[in-house]
């Protein structure tokens, strides 16, 4: 296949290179085994490892240099030549070229670098020019690094702030606490300049912290009003219950107590109850067109369902809300969505009317409000019918605002699984009793519904 020109030009680079590999790599030919023959043929002898290793072994065997290793590491795994014939070729063992390779990958090319050939008569020039003044400037460098990276650390273990934090741009209640972790580690001025925090400032933080919290009685009964009111009261409703109690403070020191003491209110939003079942029977107006103000009890009442998943099952509520003052005229509590549940609670508004009070009650396009039932009752009683817009939540924004609440204060962020039904529903009951008589509004002038009636001497 191959002429004796090639064979002899094959052999003559063979020769220069000592490689089968690059042969074949500068030539494009011939086979790796076809070269192999052809070196067999001309009778050219195998390397003795033997004698290889007695001869070199100090300067070749155990100290090899980073090249050595690299060009052997290149041939078996780059160029694909066999690791046993590269090894017979260098005169190393195959479990050393392995061992060069996992360093090779592990920790790069820098790792095959022996350093007992290393050998340093004397600095470089350029290290040589370095003065003692550069060399005071570097440690002081690497100093004031190892002072910041300290800094951090401190400020993310004591105060517990996020790995990324600025801490330059801490307070300087907060530097005084950091500088005093540090104060056996660094001297105080140095620390000081670092924080650039005069020493006045420092010391009255440190008199600061020692001082008893004047506000520690005022947060024991904030931390009181908060637990007693299942935990739903912001600030505006504490300060409106500590005003009550002849307390006077600003919102904003109640606000930074509730925050210092982990004080929140939860709150989660959830997919609400769809009662919607297409056009049952005609609509009526929207005599109300968003305006839920009343000037007085028994005039504007607006009404909805809404629904509790537990593990339990599903209850549903259907309250009526007044817009005079918000009060839950009455309600009803049913597991299942239907006439019953609506009807009924109607009955008991109906009772609680006197002769001439017809208000307008609205609510919004479900099925419950346009069967003759609720229809009929409504008409018997003289009372006014008005409906949302289809699909239009803000037409019943004010009912939907009640449920939000109710949700955020008594149902959400609570473990319901082994809670019953009734168990649940007698819960809901105290509730919305509590609701209307002890549930303080800042719009009532932090009252609740039946004690803002009974200030004004009207029926709760």
């Amino acid at each position: 296949m191959f002429s004796k020109k090639q064979v002899n030009d094959a052999m003559r680079l063979y020769h220069e290179c000592g490689s089968v590999t690059r042969t074949i790599h500068i030539l494009g030919y011939p086979s790796r085994e076809m070269l192999y023959q052809w070196i067999r043929k001309e009778g050219k002898p195998k390397p003795d490892r033997k004698a290889a290793k007695i001869t070199n072994t100090k300067e070749h065997l155990r100290n090899p240099s980073a090249d050595v290793k690299l060009d052997a590491i290149r041939r078996c795994f780059e160029y694909g030549e066999s690791i046993k014939s590269v090894s017979e070729e260098i005169g190393y063992s195959r479990a050393s070229i392995y061992i060069w390779r996992k360093k090779y990958l592990r920790e790069g090319a820098g790792s095959l670098v022996n350093n007992r050939n290393i050998k340093i008569d004397k600095l470089p020039d350029k290290f040589a020019e370095i003065t003692s003044e550069e060399v005071e400037l570097l440690r002081r460098q690497m100093s004031d690094l190892q002072m910041e990276i300290d800094i951090l650390k401190e400020t993310i273990n004591i105060l517990k702030k996020d790995p990324g934090v600025d801490w330059t741009a801490l307070k300087n209640r907060e530097k005084a606490v950091v500088i005093d972790a540090m104060k056996s580690k660094y001297p105080l001025p140095l620390l000081l300049t670092k924080f650039a925090l005069s020493k006045s400032s420092y010391y009255y933080q440190k008199h600061a912290a020692m001082k008893e919290d004047k506000y520690k009685e005022l947060s024991s009964k904030i931390i009181k009003i908060f637990d007693e009111n299942r935990k739903c009261y912001g600030y505006r409703r504490v300060y409106g219950e500590l005003t009550k109690q002849g307390v006077i403070i600003s919102e904003k020191v109640i606000r930074r107590i509730m925050k210092s003491v982990g004080l929140e209110v939860k709150t989660r939003k959830n997919k609400k109850y769809y009662s919607y079942q297409g056009e049952i029977s005609l609509a009526v107006p929207n005599h109300v067109e968003r305006n839920f103000h009343a000037d007085s009890p028994n005039v504007l009442f607006l009404t909805d369902i809404t629904e509790f998943a537990i593990p339990s099952g599903k209850v549903y509520l259907s309250p009526m809300v007044d817009c005079f003052d918000g009060i839950l005229v009455t309600w009803g509590i049913s597991t299942s969505p239907n006439a019953d549940l609506v009807n009924s609670m109607l009955d008991g508004t109906i009772s609680k009317l006197r002769e001439n009070e017809n208000p307008i009650i609205h609510t919004d396009r479900g099925c419950h409000y346009r069967w003759p039932g609720w229809i009929e009752r409504m008409g018997r009683r003289g009372l006014n019918r008005s409906m949302s817009k289809k699909g239009c939540s803000p037409d019943n924004a004010a009912c939907e605002g009640v449920f939000g609440r109710i949700k955020n204060e008594m149902f959400y962020n609570r473990g319901w699984d082994d809670v019953t039904i009734d168990e649940f529903m007698a819960i809901l009951d105290e509730y919305l009793h509590w609701y209307n008589e002890k549930r303080i509004k800042q719009s009532l002038g932090y009252m609740s519904p039946v004690e803002f009636r009974q200030s004004l001497g009207l029926a709760a």
